[in-house]
């Protein structure tokens, strides 16, 4: 199983240590371009199911591939 964690800054180093002392977790730190991917690829699922639930309009696909 994965689990994404949010840590404070100034807590991580505190926290990578000790999940790294559990022989049973491998822990690692994403890199600031995946931590990028990640938040952008969340706000998408998160902006579709308000698309779904009618919270939110969508966009018309041929006019944002025009934009493009």
């Amino acid at each position: 199983m994965k689990l994404i964690l949010d840590v404070k800054d100034d807590k991580a180093p505190f926290f990578l240590e000790v999940l790294k002392n559990f022989k049973f977790v491998k822990a690692e730190q994403l890199s600031a371009h995946k931590t990028e991917v990640f938040n952008s690829l969340q706000q998408a699922v998160t902006e579709m199911n308000q698309v779904t639930a009618g919270e939110l309009e969508a966009r018309d696909a041929e006019e944002f591939l025009n934009e493009l």
